[in-house]
């Protein structure tokens, strides 16, 4: 079944420019195409016409990078729950509707063009301490290092972020917690990342902290991730914050000696 909608999309061009929302009828969308590939429709054919196509990002297209993340309806994603844009299908929508369309709407999240936001911010915050150290040589043997299951789930659950930023532009206060937590979360439960934890912690939370706002406990971050990433990990980032700055000081002392020699 083909599908008759009319699109009102945000478009931008540029950071320093103003932008607004333009009216745009999408005719004859299959039903069981994603959102992206009927945005590819509405483009090919404001080309078709000599007009400037409809920026946004996108490159997987199977819901694991990330990077397409818009706003649909007022819901980072649209309305269907754990679900990416690119997975989203055309069926869950009616003739006849009509269809918001907009960026992720934060303040670290400046627009670059129409649908394209700059997620630099959470690169920063990887950068900072989102790694482990690891001796370079042949791979170990995976029963070596002994992980109990619960732990492994935990770890795993978290490790599902793809940083699309749903989180923050959910979030009423634009916060990043849920993000850092999630990647801090897969790295601090095993013990490939025990070494720099704390430190790991204090880099990460500290460079959210320049971008992000604070965490208030809406959970809206948790309703919309597509992965469906409890706020508990939030719970366990601020509990080894706390440790790290108040009960190992030996961490702090690590952290500024890290930075100074930097």
């Amino acid at each position: 079944m083909s599908l008759n909608l009319t699109l009102k999309v945000w478009r931008q061009k540029g950071p320093n420019t103003p932008g607004d929302f333009e009216v745009y009828e999408a005719r004859d969308i299959d039903e069981d195409m994603s959102f992206l590939e009927m945005l590819d429709v509405v483009n090919e054919r404001l080309m078709a016409e000599n007009k400037e196509p409809i920026a946004f990002d996108h490159d997987c297209r199977e819901g694991i990078c990330g990077s397409c993340g818009v706003v649909i309806n007022g819901i980072p994603h649209g309305t269907k729950k754990l679900t990416t844009t690119c997975q989203l299908h055309m069926r869950n929508f009616k003739t006849g509707e009509t269809i918001t369309v907009e960026p992720w709407r934060a303040a670290s999240f400046p627009v670059i063009k129409d649908l394209v936001v700059d997620r630099t911010a959470f690169d920063r915050i990887i950068q900072a301490g989102g790694y482990i150290s690891a001796p370079t040589g042949a791979g170990r043997d995976a029963n070596e290092m002994l992980v109990p299951k619960a732990v492994a789930d935990q770890a795993f659950d978290a490790a599902a972020c793809i940083g699309c930023g749903a989180c923050v532009a959910a979030c009423p206060n634009g916060a990043g917690q849920l993000f850092t937590a999630a990647k801090l979360a897969h790295l601090n439960l095993l013990p490939q990342g025990q070494p720099e934890r704390w430190s790991r912690t204090i880099a990460m939370v500290d460079t959210m902290e320049e971008y992000f706002g604070s965490c208030t406990n809406y959970a809206e971050c948790e309703a919309a991730c597509p992965k469906g990433i409890s706020i508990d990990v939030i719970a366990k980032m601020n509990r080894d914050y706390l440790r790290a700055k108040f009960k190992d000081p030996r961490s702090t002392v690590q952290m500024d000696m890290s930075q100074a020699g930097g």
